[in-house]
């Protein structure tokens, strides 16, 4: 008895010393990681390449917590790439005297077609020092070859190949599995192409949601062969013709065709590239990251520290009632941050950076609040990126000038609500009842075991109808036009910014630089620096909060991998209260 005492008692200390040196071990890791995070001048050595990927996600402005980027199966921090740091370098480079050229290694690019035109434009200034731009691939997708068609060169692997076949919209409709599983959708929506409810009640488009999902498809893609166009000297016919025929996968024709320069091995790029930075064939290439150039300082054209600011806003993902996050748009941080920017004297203008497809009414009523009062006592710019749609148009309507890419996705002016009926489920199917006592009449107002009463229906109507009039109020207040005509371009129709500026949605055609270039001009600076707002926490302080979530989800996308994106938006949606203004999708171009 007293061995197996001895030996029970020694198991239990064991087991806590080696958990607890794993957890001194863990905390090491992250130290580290925090460690490694933290800014640290880079030295860019003369004749340097600037090396663009972007091969990683890019978001408007990205997380400072390591554990977000985390891969816990290879112990290692990866990390995603901030649209603004990725805008800033390119800049930093048409004039750092270190950097003698650009270089891009192009394949899927994790991006919006917006962020991407933004991108783009980016290095079409860059091309005005007179550096080279040389790009290559083994493979072109059509994103990636619309940014890689800047180039001075461009160059293909001789066995790779080139996707260019025109743009195509996909939406998977539900009806037909609902109804087996005996779930009935009861909608309540206003505005004829609101088309979020659409997937649930038809097995296909509605006519009003083709018109405007083919208006919009069309528009990016006139975009996007234009600016090929434009770089490429080809004609947009042409390029309509070569989309239509799609042989483009014969590396050959694509030199004649003046779609690329050349067929190259990866080495034989290298080797073009060190004569243009005349070096030695044999001297390898100093070449630089987006992440690590980051860190490289930046000439500053004033003296000192300047004391006035241009507040940046991030305003990204599902818009939510509460605190939210980096990616969430919770109405209580963002209205903070505003709200802050609004009384911080030192601010002498404001943008708000969105990219959302919208979200919780009320939580966009929040914001929109805060954004009226900053515009009452200083510029208020809207920045919108690659959507800025139904409650992200909500936030945005009010601003003195509203910036977007002609591929912008906006519009959606529109609300509804979805109330499942699962009476068919629950009774028949898994042979669950209910029953219950109610004081009043609407005691049990809006439940999923029932289908809902028509007077239930016309409460919920009479409150999105509310809603709805709010909405277009605000956009008629904001863009100075009648109820009557907000209305006729609104009633839930998705427009893309070329098309949302023909009828007065938008204002500038543009990026984020753009739209910090109106918001100084505006507030007449001369001396000024940029802050990005809601202000981040320390990244250890973040880890030390939120460790156990953290970590739980940093596994999750370890074992999820690519899949992880449908089990977040489940998550985000499964946290959906109250009536949306909300875009019936998102939109991927590849």
């Amino acid at each position: 008895m007293k061995n197996f005492l001895k030996y029970t008692l020694a198991s239990i200390v064991g087991f806590l010393i080696a958990n607890l040196i794993l957890f001194f071990i863990f905390i090491g890791i992250i130290a580290s990681v925090v460690a490694s995070s933290k800014d640290k001048t880079v030295k860019v050595k003369p004749k340097t390449v600037l090396h663009i990927k972007l091969d990683k996600p890019i978001v408007d402005r990205a997380s400072n917590n390591p554990l977000d980027n985390f891969n816990f199966g290879d112990i290692e921090s990866s990390y995603k790439l901030g649209l603004y740091d990725v805008l800033q370098n390119i800049e930093k480079a048409k004039t750092d005297e270190n950097i003698k050229g650009i270089y891009l290694e192009l394949f899927v690019i994790p991006a919006g077609i917006a962020t991407i035109d933004e991108i783009r434009n980016a290095l079409i200034d860059f091309k005005e020092s007179g550096k080279f731009i040389i790009s290559y691939s083994d493979y072109y997708t059509q994103s990636a070859y619309y940014l890689a068609s800047v180039a001075d060169k461009v160059y293909l692997n001789p066995e790779g190949t080139f996707d260019f076949k025109g743009l195509r919209a996909e939406i998977m409709f539900i009806k037909g599995s609902l109804k087996k599983l005996g779930i009935e959708p009861q909608i309540i929506r206003h505005g004829k192409y609101k088309a979020a409810v659409e997937p649930f009640i038809l097995d296909k488009m509605s006519d009003a949601n083709r018109e405007q999902t083919s208006k919009y498809v069309n528009s990016i893609w006139e975009h996007y062969i234009k600016g090929i166009s434009t770089q490429r000297d080809i004609s947009t016919d042409k390029l309509s013709e070569y989309a239509d025929n799609y042989k483009l996968i014969v590396s050959e024709d694509l030199i004649d065709k003046k779609l690329i320069d050349g067929l190259k091995y990866k080495d034989e790029v290298l080797a073009e590239l060190r004569d243009l930075l005349e070096i030695d064939a044999k001297k390898e290439i100093n070449s630089i990251s987006l992440n690590k150039y980051t860190k490289a300082p930046k000439k500053h054209k004033q003296k000192g520290l300047a004391k006035d600011k241009v507040a940046v806003i991030f305003a990204q993902g599902l818009i939510q009632m509460g605190k939210g996050k980096e990616d969430v748009i919770g109405s209580e941080r963002i209205s903070k941050a505003i709200r802050e920017a609004r009384l911080d004297s030192t601010i002498k203008a404001i943008v708000l950076r969105i990219n959302s497809g919208g979200g919780s009414a009320l939580a966009s009523d929040i914001i929109l609040r805060e954004i009226i009062l900053a515009k009452q006592v200083k510029p208020v710019i809207a920045s919108m990126g690659n959507v800025a749609a139904s409650g992200g148009y909500y936030i945005a309507c009010a601003a003195d000038t509203i910036v977007a890419s002609d591929v912008t996705i906006t519009g959606s002016i529109g609300v509804l609500g979805i109330i499942p009926n699962a009476k068919e489920l629950l009774n028949d199917k898994l042979g669950i009842t209910f029953d219950g006592v109610k004081t009043n009449k609407f005691s049990d107002f809006i439940g999923i075991d029932r289908p809902m009463r028509p007077e239930e229906k016309e409460i919920i109507l009479e409150m999105i109808e509310n809603v709805y009039d709010v909405f277009i109020t605000h956009v008629s207040n904001g863009r100075n036009m009648t109820k009557e005509a907000i209305d006729e371009i609104g009633q839930g129709r998705v427009w893309s910014g070329t098309d949302a500026k023909e009828i007065g949605l938008i204002d500038v055609f543009g990026g984020l630089n753009k739209s910090i270039e109106i918001a100084v001009e505006k507030a007449g600076l001369e001396k000024y620096r940029v802050v990005s707002l809601p202000k981040q926490e320390d990244p250890f302080e973040q880890i030390m909060k939120q460790l156990t979530g953290d970590v739980k989800t940093a596994i999750l996308k370890e074992q999820l991998g690519a899949q992880y994106k449908y089990y977040e938006k489940i998550q985000k949606f499964s946290k959906i209260k109250g009536i949306q203004a909300i875009m019936p999708y998102e939109i991927d171009v590849y």
